[in-house]
């Protein structure tokens, strides 16, 4: 384990966005979203999935050079075409379409097709904070998911990410996957070597097993719950519908066609629809009622919750947000940690293009 500080591993990214033909302005921005899952402790979708953007690109399945822009659209809603981009440009570029709409209309709503993974939820959905908005935040993946009862691969994690502001609190953030654990988390269990908790993985005759290799031998991720007696029936349901609002909606691919990240397997040869889908919404607060009354309330929410009685060993209750953001004010002073199998990947990846990561 290695310790980087922000600024290196900035740097480092956008250089190597910037290598394969990203903008100035798309460079800073992609590095900025992938840094900000590093910082937030969202490991799995930081810096450690550089290197898989690159052979995507190498591929030809990632344009570093899009035409992002706005196919159909109403006062409040629109759906923009990615161009095949970096997930990590379009989406801040589709949230800021949300956030104008909203600012006119109340709330916007932004439905995307064409577009690749836009590494963590949150931080898009986060987007709308600074304008007194609530930020929503939706993307399909690649289907490493079994719906309840069935072995079949169908559905990706599909995160769904909401942030809500307060006044004097910090905002509520949550950001999590509609499956038990995201794929990334099973990534770092295999670097690490260690076994995954049993209710994250079934093999591929459906049955339970604790492999951390579950998947890449042929096996699924389980949605949220685990197993039907635990509640999957509802994270299928959830994984669905962040499936439709993403693809069916906005004309990407659903299901099982959507393009797996790895740039080893072969996106489908039939496709239904076009790259990868998110959607996207922000609501004006005061479109509902004045935003200092809402963030006053949102306040007295957070405190009450913050206060509730705990459980046996546990000192307290935890809001949405909580843990990222006292993890970021630690990586802020402390660095952020890398595991060793991701230096040596970065590591190699600098090397190719002749920049240095440290």
């Amino acid at each position: 384990m290695q310790n980087f500080s922000y600024q290196q591993l900035f740097d480092f990214t956008k250089n190597i966005l910037l290598k394969i033909g990203c903008s100035e302005l798309h460079a800073q921005q992609g590095a900025e979203v992938l840094l900000s899952a590093d910082m937030r402790g969202v490991d799995s979708h930081g810096v450690a999935r550089l290197s898989g953007y690159v052979r995507l690109w190498e591929k030809g399945r990632i344009n570093s050079n899009p035409n992002i822009r706005i196919t159909h659209e109403t006062p409040s809603t629109a759906v923009v075409d990615g161009d095949g981009g970096l997930g990590l440009v379009v989406a801040p570029y589709a949230m800021n379409v949300a956030i104008e709409k909203a600012s006119k209309a109340g709330t916007g709503w932004v439905s995307v097709k064409n577009s690749n993974h836009y590494g963590i939820a949150g931080y898009h959905a986060m987007m709308a904070l600074e304008h007194d908005m609530i930020g929503i935040s939706l993307t399909n993946a690649s289907p490493l998911v079994s719906p309840t009862f069935s072995k079949e691969r169908l559905l990706g994690t599909n995160p769904i990410s909401v942030a809500i502001p307060a006044k004097e609190e910090p905002p509520f953030v949550a950001d999590m996957a509609t499956t038990t654990a995201a794929n990334g988390k099973l990534e770092i269990l295999q670097r690490k070597g260690n076994p995954a908790p049993m209710g994250w993985v079934q093999d591929k005759e459906g049955k339970p097993t604790n492999s951390s290799n579950g998947v890449k031998d042929g096996g699924a991720l389980l949605p949220l719950g685990g197993d039907r007696e635990h509640g999957s029936h509802k994270g299928y349901a959830l994984g669905s519908i962040v499936d439709i609002f993403s693809a069916v909606l906005s004309g990407a691919n659903y299901g099982p066609w959507v393009p797996p990240f790895v740039a080893f397997l072969e996106p489908d040869p039939n496709p239904v629809g076009e790259g990868i889908g998110h959607f996207f919404g922000a609501m004006r607060v005061d479109a509902f009622r004045p935003a200092d009354e809402f963030k006053s309330h949102m306040d007295n929410w957070i405190k009450r919750f913050r206060s509730a009685e705990t459980t046996p060993g546990n000192n307290r209750v935890l809001i949405p947000g909580d843990p990222e953001r006292e993890l970021e004010a630690i990586r802020a002073k402390e660095g952020i940690p890398l595991l060793d199998p991701v230096v040596e990947d970065l590591t190699s990846l600098g090397e190719k293009f002749g920049i240095r990561l440290l």
